[in-house]
């Protein structure tokens, strides 16, 4: 038992190494296995009759086991099917429930797969994210109060939604339009990324691809022109653009201070992470470029401290353990990565990760990340 158990905790340590953010189960490493009771059925022992030579005459004695007093209480452990019936729906379950659930974490953001209708790991990993950002007991599965909080953030899917079906709605904008929308447009797409350049008040073939890629990434309808749900998207994804970011006006940067940057990070191309400011600074060759506000792991899954250098670069990574976004990752250790997080954004420092370093401001991490070289060093400390 003692090698089975080695073997299923070294499992589970490569699978955390190569999930994003590495997050623990149950508390600082504890690994979720399965309780085993082990019965040992009652034994009968018989004795052998005595024999005497001396007497003929045979004496029965009959024992009867007491009845277990009053104070005594045998605890049975609950069966699989009575902890089943604690959830609305678990790992296995199939229905219309359970497509109904997975459109829901759809429109969060917390599933990525087709509505399908059965609970699979996928939808365990969304439901299982859903509860940890909402400091829920983290099950994997729909209880009541999993359930009541789900519905009360989203809306009734409707029809298309809960049979996959993509259906564009009527372009808003689309080539040949021309205007404040199209420059608008044109800002928010550059706020995350999709456009570069200046914005302009003609829709053309560079709007169009833009508006592909941007429709692409999050299962809208690819048509490169602007429906109704894509603009949702795009604006629960941004903010209203300023009078400078719709004319094209460069702000003039602040100079970022050095003071205060650990050595380390005074040579080289570095992502400079302090703990005690919260801040993340971008620094080449001992001048800081740029500075970001962030956030780090709790006490059960703290971000590592050290040097360490950027291994792997993802613009659209998802978390493989919770199914949770991880926009712009840069993994610098194991499965942590610097990242954007909607919900530090929303939440702010209410929150933690587990165990990456989250970015708020997705402009900045959109720039850094299109700085940052395979290779170049991260200091956190």
């Amino acid at each position: 038992m003692r090698a089975g158990a080695g073997l299923v905790t070294a499992l589970a340590a490569g699978a955390l190494l190569l999930s994003a953010c590495g997050p623990t189960v149950g508390g600082a490493g504890a690994i979720d296995t399965p309780t085993t009771t082990a019965t040992t059925a009652a034994s009968s022992t018989t004795s052998a009759p005595s024999t005497t030579t001396t007497t003929t005459t045979t004496t029965t004695t009959t024992t009867t086991e007491p009845a277990p007093s009053p104070t005594s209480t045998a605890t049975a452990a609950p069966s699989p099917t009575a902890a089943a019936a604690a959830y609305l729906m678990t790992g296995g379950s199939k229905g219309d429930q359970v497509r109904e659930l997975q459109a829901r974490l759809k429109q969060l953001e917390w599933y990525d797969g087709s509505v399908s209708g059965t609970y699979d790991t996928v939808t365990t990993a969304g439901v299982r994210g859903f509860q940890n950002k909402r400091g829920m007991p983290e099950s994997g599965s729909v209880d009541q109060a999993t359930w009541t909080s789900l519905t009360s953030m989203t809306r009734q899917p409707t029809k298309d939604e809960l049979s996959n079906t993509l259906t564009p709605g009527p372009a808003l904008l689309k080539q040949g339009s021309t205007g404040a929308k199209v420059r608008e447009l044109q800002s928010r797409l550059k706020q995350i990324g999709w456009w570069s350049g200046d914005v302009v008040d003609a829709y053309g073939a560079t709007t169009a691809a833009a508006v592909k890629s941007f429709q692409d990434k999050r299962q809208i309808p690819v048509t490169g022109e602007v429906d109704q749900r894509t603009l949702d998207k795009l604006n629960a994804m941004t903010r209203k653009p300023t009078n400078d970011e719709l004319n094209n006006v460069k702000p003039t940067a602040a100079p970022v201070s050095a003071a205060g940057l650990d050595p380390r990070c005074m040579s080289g191309r570095v992502i400079c992470i302090s703990k005690s400011t919260r801040t993340l600074t971008w620094v080449i060759d001992g001048a800081p470029q740029m500075k970001l506000a962030v956030r780090f792991g709790s006490e059960y899954t703290p971000t590592r401290e050290g040097v360490f250098s950027v291994f792997q670069k993802n613009r659209d990574w998802t978390s493989t353990l919770y199914g949770s976004k991880m926009p712009y990752s840069m993994f610098f250790s194991g499965g942590q990565a610097v990242h954007y997080s909607s919900d530090f954004a929303a939440r702010g420092y209410a929150g933690a990760s587990h165990g990456c370093v989250n970015v708020r401001d997705l402009a900045g991490i959109a720039s850094l990340f299109g700085q940052v070289n395979l290779g170049d060093k991260v200091v956190v400390y």
